[in-house]
């Protein structure tokens, strides 16, 4: 999950101040195993010496408890040790150590992930891959070689810096590009140049398909390589369900010759943002709030084609509950998209058409570098406790009328939770030239997102944002049992932006399996990939792959 905004705007404490600061969601080249020799024609990557940083951390080490959580303070496991990880060596050690002792295993980059992945109580070996952060230039592979533990901004920093390029992924600079990328990775640029797996070359895995040790592969999208099942996998299977990724090799489908700065998207120069801002006071009546938010899904329906002139913008509607802030709408593009000015003033006419009810609207100009890498863009909360939940869907079309009114009733029904919201996020563009089976991103029709969110810092405070985040996301899908399922309005939802509800029958009553909601047809060729690359099923949580059974 999935990805902020824009260069500026309101940082108050709580995700939708920061309209998405978790929503997909450095150095220059020459890093140590950024390039050289990533694998032998066989696949297997050559193994390395053990890496500074690499360290075991027990109970009782004073860096046990630092480590121990990742952004949301909601979770905190009991490992028996963290394992940290500098080099892909130590990560086949650990993964060896987990099968021979039983002992289940965890892989964490980042640390974002919005449920509890890796703190879950049965994990016990928690393998922080936070030291594997290189970024750099691959000249045997004409490909950028990225660790998983490198967060966005410094890929964002490495690749602009060193030649000139970026990839299309969020814009929460503190994110891992390691489940960031398995996910499928989308951000500000996506409209214009597609997913980030769209741009994925191959993939560097520790598996663990032995029942004694665990060994390191290499798989490529090349149609002759025999691992490219575990290639496609991770262009949208998810983080933790395969094995552990050591390397990402990115370069455009279509790049072609041996020029760095020629084999990714450009990168920008400068962002432009946008923000147009309506008041919620008495002019914002249930038909002034229906129409706005009816307004912002029709423009992305007939603005989301790939190719379309509109494809550079991205846009989000930050939709805070009546008393917690404003509705804002925030506008990113490329400062040197042709007519520009003309297609933001065109997006804030048509969403504001027929409200009655002015927006205040303001724009500047930033470097590209400092939009995606300012460290205001981090998560929100204090530096004591941030906890939070959030539940997604994707939309292949504007709310329904009932939608809509049940929306407007969730948003202003009085309750004591103060920091909770929606988000839509806009997408589609160059996202849908892709083909749905060619990728493990199954969604290729849908033209925004949506993130049902709430957000507060006291413990006791958990069960009434739960229980109003819950039966919100309950009542808006209440036609199809409480959760998006893929049909006219809605097409399941985000693997980034997991939610474990969808597979408790207490939330989803729809009959329709969590896995369909998340990968529809292609979760049956994600399972064979389980089985062939984890059949002991070492890496699991509560949302991950189960291996297809032997027929």
């Amino acid at each position: 999950m999935t990805d902020r905004p824009g260069p500026y705007g309101p940082n108050r404490r709580g995700l939708l101040a920061s309209a998405g600061a978790l929503l997909a969601g450095g150095a220059a080249s020459g890093l140590p195993g950024a390039a050289g020799s990533a694998g032998s024609a066989g696949g297997a990557a050559p193994a390395q010496a053990p890496g500074r940083g690499a360290a075991v951390i027990r109970r009782g080490d004073p860096r046990y408890a630092s480590l121990l959580r990742g952004d949301n303070f909601r979770f905190a496991g009991d490992p028996d040790e963290i394992r940290v990880a500098a080099t892909t060596e130590d990560v086949v050690r650990a993964v060896t150590e987990a099968l021979r002792s039983g002992r289940r295993i965890a892989p964490r980059s980042g640390g974002h992930c919005f449920e509890d992945f890796t703190a879950d109580p049965g994990v016990r070996l928690l393998l922080d891959l936070s030291p594997m952060d290189a970024v750099g230039y691959d000249p045997e592979r004409r490909a950028f070689a990225v660790r998983p533990g490198a967060t966005l901004g410094r890929v964002y920093r490495a690749l602009f810096t060193g030649w000139g390029v970026t990839v299309p992924a969020g814009a929460c600079p503190e994110v891992g590009a390691g489940g960031h990328f398995a996910g499928g990775g989308y951000g500000p640029l996506s409209r214009r140049y597609g997913s980030v797996v769209d741009h994925l070359h191959g993939v560097e895995v520790v598996v663990a398909d032995r029942a004694d040790r665990a060994r390191t592969v290499v798989a490529t999208r090349e149609p002759d390589d025999p691992h490219r099942d575990l290639w496609w996998a991770h262009t949208g299977g998810g983080g933790g369900n395969f094995g552990v990724v050591t390397r990402y090799w990115l370069r455009s489908p279509d790049a072609t010759g041996d020029d760095p700065s020629r084999l990714l998207p450009p990168s920008p120069r400068e962002l432009k943002g946008y923000q147009a801002v309506w008041a919620w006071d008495e002019r914002m009546t249930a038909r002034a709030f229906t129409t706005l938010l009816r307004n912002f899904g029709t423009w992305h329906e007939r603005h989301s084609e790939p190719g379309s002139p509109y494809a550079g913008l991205y846009a989000i509607l930050s939709v805070a509950r009546r008393g917690g802030g404003p509705i804002t709408m925030f506008v990113q593009a490329d400062a040197t998209v042709p007519d520009l000015d003309r297609m933001v003033a065109e997006l804030v006419s048509a969403v504001g058409a027929g409200t009655g009810v002015e927006p205040a609207v303001d724009h500047r100009t930033v470097p590209w570098l400092h939009a995606l890498t300012w460290p205001g863009a981090g998560a929100a909360g204090d530096m004591f406790s941030r906890r939070y939940k959030l539940k997604a869907a994707y939309l292949r079309r504007s709310y329904t009328d009932a939608q809509l009114a049940t929306a407007y009733s969730w948003l202003t029904d009085g309750s004591a939770v103060s920091h909770g919201g929606l988000l839509f996020v806009g997408y589609g563009g160059q996202v849908n030239a892709v083909a749905p089976g060619a990728t493990a991103t199954a969604q290729r029709d849908a033209v925004m997102k949506v993130v049902y969110q709430t957000v507060w810092t006291d413990e006791r405070e958990d069960a009434a944002n739960l229980a109003w985040v819950r039966g919100f996301y309950r009542a808006m899908y209440a036609d199809t049992g409480g959760v998006p399922v893929p049909g006219e309005v809605s097409d399941g939802s985000y693997i980034n932006y997991p939610d474990a509800d969808l597979a408790d029958p207490a939330w989803n009553r729809s009959g329709v399996p969590w896995h369909t909601l998340y990968y529809k047809d292609d979760y049956p060729r994600l399972q064979a990939v389980k089985a062939r690359w984890d059949p002991y099923g070492l890496f699991r949580h509560t949302l991950s792959v189960e291996p297809r059974p032997a027929p």
